[in-house]
């Protein structure tokens, strides 16, 4: 008996585990000899001291069971023909060997040589074949012979057949002019021969007529096999298709398969065409794509990304902003560069490698705890518009909820340009945090300037300390309807701006209060510094200085 490598491998471990008991070795695994495993660790030991890996184990290992199964089966499905297999398979290289491997797994079932056949068994064979009783490999089976060669039989019988009859038609007829004798043949044989051709014509006739049926079927048959594969291969392509528009989307909310691009249909035809081996002209009708459109898709992806140039400075500038800003301020930023690129071009760049700004609905804060004072008219009454500085100033508070607790911010803002004039930032709403915000405002004041202070109806600005220093800078106090924040939309207009660059889609976890509080304050700074504002191409402040206002 023969052992793979990896049996070997294993007798030998086990060998080697047990300290060389080879009875221990044998009753765990039940093979080899004590003999046998101890010359299998021996060409171990010398394998390891050559460093040459022994051959043991290839030579029986060179053809695998399923290899030896798909010859066997070749054999006994394609006419038993020792030599047919080898052939169309390409092994083994001995019939001795294909001989060994069809007794081993299909006992019996090899076919043995015979000698001659009998004459009457050849007739008997022929006249079954003729009939119709039986098939030819039949006929064969059960005289251990080919089918050619039964039908050889048979072709060879009917040509005797027809010969026999002729000389007999040509013995029955007179002699010719030379007056010779006809030939009298032997009434027995005669009728014998003529019982032989007429059961062989009939038998013959017989079998063209069921070749004719057996040949139309097949022909239906044939045809019902081709339509079912034309299907199945119209169904592979389909399933290709949605397979490829599926890889190409994604699994993202909203992805629609029926809705691809034309690049997109580009790609997956050509993906296709080229997995399926399908031409690309089948299919440009099943994803409804043009040729034309096709060749120029497929010439185009060929081509040098013409955006490749501008894709770092994209990114640059939208990391930059930290995720804050869209296409129109990365446009703005990359005008300001020197660099003259179209704002649907920045765009689409964005949006194809997923550069989306960070976006959250902020959640509404109201201060108002009720009535203390009387409170002033709303003089704004939702026109936020400033003709010049210090004219139209709004204010309000708002809240940020992180892990390291709550944070407050109270800001200023001017109307004129939206420029943050003061701000405070502190963990408790109090009348404190807004009275020092003021306080800073008001030290930003030129001679003259009484702009008009306009907030909601939160108690911190009907505080008498609040309305001290407005009486003292001489501001006029108005303040929104109860309830009703568009009164103030341009303060939370601000903070929904704030909140949706700063704030929302960040975590803050591991962040202290304090240092959370310089971030914010960082961010006031780059808002009212650096931030371009798309209606002016620049930040606030860089169009102050343009403008005169500040130095």
């Amino acid at each position: 008996m023969t052992y793979s490598r990896q049996q070997w491998d294993r007798a030998v471990g086990l060998y080697i585990r047990y300290e060389c008991c080879a009875a221990d070795a044998i009753h765990e695994l039940g093979y080899p000899s004590k003999e046998a495993l101890r010359m299998w660790y021996r060409e171990r030991l010398e394998e390891e001291r050559a460093g040459v890996p022994s051959r043991r184990g290839e030579r029986q290992r060179r053809y695998s069971e399923e290899q030896k199964c798909a010859a066997v089966d070749h054999y006994l499905e394609c006419g038993r023909r020792l030599s047919r297999t080898m052939r169309m398979l390409g092994y083994p290289e001995s019939k001795e060997l294909l001989m060994a491997w069809i007794d081993e797994l299909a006992p019996g079932r090899r076919r043995l040589r015979h000698g001659p056949v009998p004459e009457e068994l050849k007739r008997k064979a022929v006249v079954a074949v003729a009939s119709g009783r039986l098939k030819s490999h039949e006929a064969a089976a059960e005289l251990g012979v080919q089918a050619a060669v039964v039908r050889e039989w048979k072709r060879q019988m009917l040509a005797g057949s027809k010969e026999t009859h002729v000389a007999r038609e040509r013995r029955e007829r007179p002699g010719d002019g030379g007056g010779a004798r006809p030939v009298v043949p032997d009434a027995p044989a005669v009728a014998a021969g003529s019982r032989d051709a007429a059961g062989l014509a009939d038998a013959l006739a017989s079998m063209e007529k069921r070749l004719a049926r057996m040949q139309a079927r097949l022909d239906e048959l044939d045809a019902d096999v081709e339509r079912q594969r034309r299907e199945k291969r119209e169904l592979d392509v389909e399933i290709a298709i949605r397979r490829g528009a599926l890889e190409l989307l994604g699994k993202e909310p909203g992805a629609d398969p029926e809705n691809l691009t034309n690049r997109e249909k580009t790609i997956l035809v050509k993906q296709i065409s080229e997995a399926q081996s399908v031409s690309v002209k089948s299919l440009l009708p099943v994803v409804g794509l043009a040729h034309s459109t096709y060749h120029y898709r497929l010439n185009a992806m060929r081509r040098p990304d013409r955006d490749a140039w501008l894709l770092p400075l994209v990114e640059g500038a939208f990391e930059n902003s930290e995720k804050r800003y869209g296409y129109k301020r990365v446009h703005l930023e990359l005008q300001g560069m020197g660099i003259t690129v179209s704002a649907k071009r920045v765009m689409k760049l964005m949006t194809k490698h997923g550069m989306v700004p960070l976006f959250k609905s902020a959640k509404r804060y109201s201060s108002y705890k009720g009535e203390l004072t009387r409170a002033p008219e709303n003089l704004v009454n939702r026109d936020f518009h400033a003709d010049g500085p210090n004219m139209l100033w709004v204010t309000d508070l708002t809240e940020f909820s992180i892990p390291a607790g709550k944070a407050y911010l109270s800001p200023l803002i001017d109307c004129y340009d939206g420029l943050p004039v003061a701000w405070t930032i502190g963990t408790s709403p109090n009348a404190e945090l807004a009275d020092g915000m003021l306080s800073d405002a008001c030290s930003t004041l030129g001679e003259g300037d009484r702009p008009v202070i306009h907030s909601d109806r939160g108690r911190h600005y009907r505080w008498p300390e609040w309305i001290r220093i407005c009486e003292e800078h001489k501001l006029t106090r108005s303040m929104s309807a109860k309830g009703c924040s568009p009164d103030n939309a341009a303060a939370e207009g601000f903070f929904g701006r704030l909140k949706q660059e700063f704030f929302h889609k960040r975590s803050f976890a591991g962040v202290s209060m304090d240092e959370f509080i310089g971030m914010l304050d960082d961010y006031m700074v780059w808002y009212r510094d650096k931030r371009i504002k798309t209606e002016f191409g620049m930040s606030i402040m860089g169009r102050r200085r343009e403008l005169g206002l500040v130095a």
